[in-house]
């Protein structure tokens, strides 16, 4: 004689499929609430940090403009630190779509190189009229005491190098047994270090390091003869 199976031993597989369906649709409206409390919160962070012209704002404000509750926010978030890291990792894909996009306006690998190099220095570079507080005053911060955190940030911006860098390699453009991956890493360390010392004047031409510099600097220690 057949038994019937009991319901609370039922694996997912076997329930019925109209309950699997109503409880990935619930799971999806859930998820999709919770992303846009989260654009909300990093929406109204962005506001202020481009009103202020820095990173120098509390929670409450971001809470207060974002029309949520403090409890909303810190379901989503840690702290205010957290919700900066959020910021400058969106910052950091924005950029890399940025530089992406005007890197395949060139047919050479040299020249979308060049682009992106220039590109990256200028986005990087202290510029009080730019407002850019995230790439100016938190990244140097963040990379002193979250150096993973950073790194993890970068990943959409090393891909980008690397990718041209290989395209380089393959046109025979880039030097002789040199890792593109490696390549592109030491390059953007070196563009944004020379980037973050650049607000003061240099002693020996009294005038800032421009990109064109960078890029030649840089250029000399990848580009093949």
């Amino acid at each position: 004689m057949s038994q019937k199976a009991d319901p609370s031993t039922s694996t997912p597989d076997e329930q019925p499929a109209w309950k699997q369906r109503a409880v990935e649709r619930s799971t999806k409206a859930a998820k999709l609430r919770a992303e846009q409390r989260v654009e909300r919160f990093l929406d109204a962070a962005q506001a202020i940090i481009t009103e202020k012209g820095n990173t120098d704002f509390t929670v409450q404000e971001v809470v207060d403009r974002s029309r949520q509750s403090l409890r909303s926010f810190y379901q989503h978030f840690d702290g205010k630190h957290e919700l900066l890291l959020a910021l400058f990792e969106d910052a950091m894909r924005r950029s890399a779509d940025q530089i992406r996009a005007a890197a395949d306006g060139q047919d050479d690998p040299l020249e979308r190189l060049r682009v992106a190099v220039q590109l990256l220095f200028e986005l990087c570079r202290p510029d009080p009229a730019a407002q850019r507080p995230l790439f100016t005053e938190f990244a140097p911060q963040l990379l002193m005491s979250h150096p993973t955190e950073v790194k993890i940030a970068h990943r959409p911006l090393l891909a980008l190098f690397t990718e041209l860098m290989e395209q380089a390699g393959e046109a025979g453009r880039l030097r002789e047994g040199m890792s593109p991956r490696r390549a592109a890493a030491l390059t953007m360390s070196s563009i944004m270090f020379i980037a973050q010392s650049s607000g003061a004047e240099d002693h020996e031409t009294a005038h800032p390091i421009t990109s064109d510099e960078v890029w030649d600097f840089c250029s000399k220690g990848f580009a093949g003869a």
